[in-house]
């Protein structure tokens, strides 16, 4: 089965929205999106479902109250080396997938550069989830910063 997938380009040009508008409704959740390379895609029925969508609706799974405070993080961590850099990146990885429902959208995005033997993590998303991601993060690092 082949799926229609679309940019933020052309989303933006079939709906008359500024590309931003359309980049900010991924990070909000309200687009369901696949990053791709250093670019976005979205799935015919991804679309369809967020044009059928009323502007004043909410998802069910979205719970008001979690969203009233919205963070956002970038993390940059000094690892030893490429098994360093996979393991951090693979537990947070594994921390995003595991979190209860009930703390809400939220994303991470992670990057490890090599010639700066360096993660970078983006994180977004409620209080309550960063938190835990921040836990996460200072227990993965405590045995590199006592050495």
């Amino acid at each position: 089965m082949i799926k229609d997938y679309y940019t933020v380009e052309q989303i933006s040009k079939m709906l008359n929205i500024h590309p931003k508008t359309i980049q900010r409704y991924i990070r909000e959740g309200k687009l369901r999106a696949t990053k791709i390379g250093k670019g976005w895609r979205i799935t015919g029925h991804d679309l369809s479902a967020f044009t059928e969508t009323k502007s004043d609706e909410t998802p069910a799974s979205i719970n008001q109250s979690e969203h009233r405070i919205i963070a956002s993080s970038v993390i940059d961590i000094v690892v030893d080396g490429k098994e360093d850099a996979i393991r951090i990146m693979n537990t947070l990885t594994a921390s995003l997938n595991t979190k209860p429902s009930e703390f809400g959208k939220s994303s991470m995005q992670s990057q490890f550069i090599e010639r700066e033997n360096m993660v970078r993590i983006t994180l977004w998303g409620g209080i309550r989830f960063m938190a835990i991601m921040m836990d996460t993060l200072a227990a993965l690092t405590e045995n590199n910063q006592e050495e």
